[in-house]
């Protein structure tokens, strides 16, 4: 049954595959976008499809609609760009999830949460369950975005508790594939960016630090799942549980771009969690899902689609993109 959904964030990397995904099994989708760290282009073939439509809009602002579903994905989520302008980071975390939530419980429609796994900080426990209550530094750099996004999943279930909302709460590990920004300032556009250039990988630490990475397929794959479930209130990690060290990626993607860049290290930025890996027990029983793309195989696709753009045409939306990269459209515009 074809549904209205709405898709905040809905041109970013995550949301232009959600709104594909969603557009392709016959929704009618609304992308709601603003545009601070995404591009029309992720979404522009989309536009002729007549069950696409695009609102340009600060979910900072409110906004009525008449929808069935919700998709709250609108967030700076890289640390340059959401350390930009912190206050208004944490502005879209927390008012982005009340203007949703107000609209979800006008229209009696189910609402889907992208949290985050920095809501468990620097964790001490290893893997993180659900259940862990993390261990984090309200006041550091890194605040803004974990705090609204922590603020967001209170308000979420305060909602829920007081008004019978339907909510869904994912906590997303770090995903990656086509679309990404590549000034992010994230480690693997970092790497692919700068191997593919020929320039020198830029590892900050010593490179011992843990990600698990799960490519972006696996994970929309999650959220229409858990969207689609008769109960999945969460919050339920969503991630692969496959763990690498930060050296071990870079090696990797030095080895799949054949470039012959060198590794060099730098300090380890504040707060910069040691390790994180998800425990995806309550995915896998709740959801039946368990990620099926692994690190060779989507590092590769997404070197592949890394490889046929044109780095400068892409603007840094910030000026605190890291990595050391040297398009000429960073160096022109940062």
């Amino acid at each position: 049954m074809t549904q209205r959904i709405l898709v905040t964030g809905g041109a970013g990397f995550l949301g232009s595959h959600l709104c594909q995904r969603l557009v392709d099994r016959g929704d009618h989708v609304i992308c709601l976008d603003n545009f601070f760290t995404s591009r029309k282009e992720t979404i522009e073939h989309l536009l002729d499809c007549p069950n696409f439509e695009l609102v340009v809009h600060d979910i900072t602002k409110p906004i009525e609609m008449n929808v069935e579903m919700i998709f709250n994905l609108a967030c700076p989520a890289a640390p340059g760009h959401y350390q930009h302008d912190p206050i208004k980071t944490m502005k879209t975390g927390v008012l982005g999830a009340i203007h949703t939530l107000g609209m979800a419980r006008a229209n009696r429609a189910r609402i889907f949460h992208a949290s985050t796994s920095e809501v468990y900080g620097d964790p001490s426990v290893h893997p993180q369950p659900e259940t862990y209550r993390g261990n984090v530094n309200p006041i550091g750099p890194r605040a803004c975005y974990d705090e609204g996004k922590r603020a967001a999943e209170t308000l979420m279930f305060d909602y829920h508790r007081v008004h019978g909302i339907d909510i869904r709460v994912g906590r997303i590990f770090n995903t990656y594939g086509p679309h990404m920004h590549p000034f992010d300032g994230r480690v693997i556009s970092n790497f692919i960016v700068q191997a593919l250039q020929g320039k020198d990988i830029t590892v900050f630490g010593d490179g011992s630090q843990t990600r698990s990475f799960c490519f972006v397929d696996d994970l929309i794959d999650a959220f229409v799942l858990m969207m689609d479930a008769d109960e999945a209130t969460g919050p339920i990690n969503l991630g692969n549980p496959n763990e690498f060290t930060i050296s071990e990626l870079a090696s990797k993607t030095i080895e799949l771009v054949g470039s012959e860049s060198k590794i060099i290290l730098k300090p380890l930025p504040e707060d910069d969690p040691i390790q994180r890996q998800p425990d995806i027990t309550l995915a896998k029983t709740t959801l039946g899902w368990e990620p099926s793309i692994q690190l060779h195989e989507g590092l590769a696709r997404t070197i592949e689609w890394f490889r046929g753009i044109d780095v400068d045409e892409w603007e840094p939306p910030t000026p605190n993109w890291a990595g050391g990269l040297t398009a000429s459209a960073a160096q022109n515009r940062a």
